[in-house]
């Protein structure tokens, strides 16, 4: 663990700017006003087998005030890190929330702002789980690492190409409120990615496999060994990707999948991550993300799936990707149940939507991916709990008789309301009696998301739990990117319907 937060963002004017700005909304009439200062450090290697191909290195820092004022919402941002300027961002802000509640009135209105209460977190610091700053390690280190990673595959027999990429972001973010919340914040995750690629000289023909690690709330020490075998990855990758490319196209029909937690994270993320964001069942999002077919009025009573599902939503897990000490409305960090024994029991919510749908609380899910945007309601880590006890890998596998095991994420497509989905995997394995028995290929697996979730017979144990997760969902308008994480075991399902890609294609 660091000791604290980078002393080069601590020395900046944070709690000047911020009582300068709250001090100009509060005499202005601001029912509530807060103040968020960030910098948010992005960079990227990228080599093409294992020779430079691109990097880059950015900072976006600044700073922004959202104010309630006639009960409407009024934002506004700036860079100059004066206290007159942050006084009249503040004032633009509240000029903001006076023609919303102008606009609202002469549409027939809209209901008042109002925020669910929160308890006061005075001078609070949060740090990321993480060992070393990737941003203290040379750039030539990053990329020899990679390079050194591409030449091993390249030189395994059937490898034609190696894309190699790693991913690094550092966030540092202050908040304070007229409340009297102030937190200050340091956040690290990074990505180191491989994908090699065989070619058939013959026919032309050609397939890919990617690494499974998925992106981590951690530093270096990730790409140097903690946390994942890198070592044993990369050995075993020619050897699937040669299978691969040999491999019979799949029967479609109806199989038992056992699915491992490299791809039924993406399911979870997809089916259940965005279907339980409660601005997505309220229609707050219809015009660009899409809606949800798990509406309010279900909650407590929409059986989601077998009994033996239990997802939770959490902004506390340690080396995940949604993990805060404290939201962007300056909620503390918590961990809530969304389906219990199978059933809607919650939603992702923030302050406002808390406060409108009766909530005693929000769960802390207001997050902004830069200074000039305004936080919105975004992802948990929302994961499905591993059964105590509970079976492993193998002993899944050996429930079956006919079916497919199923490995890292690859393509998906799912509708508007996040009902009927399909998604395919990196790989796939032919299961017989028990027994794995060589790969298949062109496969996609397709259902609702209630007869999928429904199917699912048994989840493994904490032994095969896995964080998986992405560093790019997208919503909202303008759009945001935030980075997210989804826990799950392996699980088994039955009577899952299979296609074939390339017949569904026409070829």
């Amino acid at each position: 663990m660091p000791k604290g937060i980078d002393e080069s963002f601590v020395a900046l004017p944070l709690r000047a700017l911020a009582d300068a700005a709250l001090a100009r909304a509060r005499a202005l009439g601001a029912e509530h006003a807060d103040f968020r200062f960030e910098r948010v450090r992005s960079a990227s290697v990228r080599l093409r087998d294992a020779r430079p191909a691109g990097s880059a290195d950015t900072t976006d820092t600044g700073y922004c005030v959202r104010v309630v004022h006639g009960g409407a919402w009024g934002f506004a941002s700036g860079v100059d890190p004066t206290m007159d300027a942050a006084a009249r961002v503040a004032g633009q802000a509240v000029a903001m929330a006076k023609l919303a509640a102008r606009v609202t009135a002469s549409a027939g209105g809209g209901g008042r702002v109002e925020l669910a209460p929160e308890p006061v977190h005075a001078d609070r610091t949060w740090v990321s789980s993480y060992e070393v700053d990737p941003f203290k390690v040379p750039d030539r280190e990053k990329a020899a690492l990679l390079a050194e990673w591409s030449a091993r595959l390249l030189a395994a027999d059937g490898v034609s190409h190696v894309d190699a990429s790693l991913v690094a972001v550092r966030e540092n973010k202050f908040y304070a409120d007229t409340a009297g919340t102030s937190t200050t914040q340091q956040r690290v995750r990074i990505h180191p990615e491989l994908t090699a690629v065989a070619v058939d000289p013959r026919t032309g023909e050609f397939d890919s496999m990617r690494t499974l690690a998925p992106p981590a709330g951690r530093g270096w020490e990730y790409a140097t060994g903690t946390g994942w075998d890198w070592d044993g990855e990369l050995a075993a990758i020619p050897g699937l990707l040669a299978e691969k490319m040999r491999a019979p196209g799949v029967e479609p029909g109806r199989y038992d999948l056992v699915i491992d937690p490299s791809n039924l994270w993406l399911t979870i993320h997809e089916s259940i991550g965005h279907a339980t964001e409660l601005d997505r069942a309220l229609g707050y999002e219809a015009a660009y993300a899409g809606t949800s077919f798990a509406t309010f009025d279900q909650l407590g009573t929409l059986r989601y799936g077998s009994p033996v599902m239990h997802v939770t939503g959490d902004r506390t897990t340690e080396h995940a990707l949604a993990t805060v000490g404290y939201d962007d409305e300056g909620v503390a960090a918590q961990s809530w149940d969304l389906i219990r024994d199978g059933v809607l029991v919650g939603y992702q919510l923030d302050r406002r939507m808390a406060h409108d749908c009766g909530f005693e609380r929000s769960n802390g899910c207001a997050f902004a991916d830069s200074p000039a945007h305004v936080p919105v309601q975004r992802m948990a880590n929302v994961s499905l709990r591993p059964a105590e006890g509970g079976p492993s890998t193998e002993e899944l596998i050996g429930r079956v008789s006919d079916g497919l095991y199923l490995v890292g994420d690859r393509s998906w497509s799912i509708d508007q309301q996040r009902h009927n989905f399909q998604f395919t995997a990196q790989r796939a394995f032919r299961i017989r009696n028990g027994r794995l028995d060589g790969q298949v290929r062109d496969f996609a697996y397709q259902a609702t998301t209630t007869e999928f979730w429904g199917s699912m017979e048994a989840v493994g144990g904490p032994q095969t739990y896995v964080l998986g997760g992405a560093f790019n969902c997208g919503k909202a308008q303008p759009g945001q990117i935030a980075a997210v994480s989804h826990g799950c075991p392996s699980a088994l399902f039955r009577g899952v319907g299979i296609l074939n890609t390339t017949r569904e294609a026409g070829r």
